[in-house]
């Protein structure tokens, strides 16, 4: 009788703990915080069009799905903050706050309060994280779009979007001061290391590409094969190629990033290639793109006189969780 009565305590006491532990999730947090008017504007079915729906621009010049950071009160606010760090690493955590701060910097350069607004960020979930193992949810504004999936405990964020006008603030205090900068530095520092065969081949064109080439497409596939092959660098070269991936990965969770680089290096550097076009120095326009045979990445810096840069990553299987959908599919029973 003890026995049964010790292992009913001991089943009670895991389904408790499991319990407290998932109403301590983050995202259930935020969204218990949410009246249920702002629940309404918040929530999704996993399967809504809106999901997919997804831009870089300004606020006011693309309806955004999802609820405001206007609209939330200070303990929500709050709550989402911790969402927000909780899913990303604290490299990633900054640099998304440092991009929303250029709002209040374009405020002062155009006088424009409505156009550049730091609260005119989005957030919206897809699925319920307290019922579904497979759900997701985004934060989406100017120069910002995160697509988080998440199926139990694996997470994948993509599309990953950062972008940053003024890339250097041009007057003021804050002077000088840079967004982005690593994602420029050591694309610069690549291409210059070339000797001129090397840069014959990673260069695929003198003037620069205006702006990303897959924009705010819904589904990416590999662009053409341009530029030249890890294997035709040098070792040095070849640190510092894999070093510019990672500043693309680290602002994710950091296992979730050495985990994306791990498989990287064994299963696609003889695909990986880096492509440039442009200017090879600051001031001009720049464009490069890195592709492998799962991801890409595209970098340009060209619009107001080359002080506005765009950055994105891509997964060709895994954007909005597609290879996290599949394995559910795949492995539920109630889908077989």
């Amino acid at each position: 009788m003890k026995n049964i009565i010790l292992s009913g305590l001991i089943v009670f006491s895991i389904i408790f703990l499991g319990f407290i532990l998932f109403k301590d999730n983050p995202a259930t947090k935020f969204l218990n915080s949410l009246n249920q008017s702002q629940k309404d504007k918040a929530m999704f079915s996993f399967s809504d069009s809106t999901k997919t729906r997804w831009h870089y621009v300004p606020g006011s010049m693309f309806q955004r799905a999802g609820i405001s950071l206007a609209e939330l009160d200070g303990e929500q606010k709050r709550l989402f903050e911790e969402l927000l760090q909780s899913s990303l690493s604290e490299t990633g955590y900054l640099k998304t706050k440092k991009i929303i701060d250029l709002e209040n910097v374009l405020r002062e350069i155009s006088g424009d309060s409505v156009m550049r607004d730091p609260e005119n960020y989005y957030v919206a979930f897809y699925g319920n994280p307290d019922l579904d193992s497979l759900w997701s949810w985004s934060f989406e504004g100017h120069h910002i779009s995160l697509n988080f999936s998440v199926l139990n405990d694996v997470q994948s964020i993509a599309p990953r979007f950062f972008g940053a006008n003024p890339a250097i603030i041009p007057f003021g205090p804050r002077k000088g001061e840079k967004t982005l900068e690593k994602e420029e530095e050591l694309g610069f520092q690549l291409i210059n290391s070339m000797n001129p065969d090397q840069r014959k081949m990673a260069i695929f064109q003198e003037n620069s590409i205006n702006e990303i080439v897959t924009r705010n497409s819904i589904e990416v596939d590999p662009l053409s094969p341009v530029g030249i092959k890890f294997h035709d660098l040098n070792p040095s070269q070849k640190e510092l190629f894999l070093s510019l991936i990672d500043e693309y990965l680290i602002s994710m969770p950091e296992e979730l990033a050495k985990k994306r680089m791990k498989s990287i290096e064994a299963e696609e550097l003889g695909e990986i290639r880096f492509g440039w076009a442009g200017a090879t120095s600051s001031g001009k326009g720049h464009y490069y793109r890195i592709q492998g045979k799962s991801f890409l990445i595209e970098f340009d810096n060209t619009q107001t006189n080359a002080n506005h840069i765009h950055t994105v990553w891509r997964d060709f299987d895994g954007d909005f969780g597609k290879d996290l959908i599949k394995e559910h599919y795949a492995n539920s029973d109630h889908h077989k």
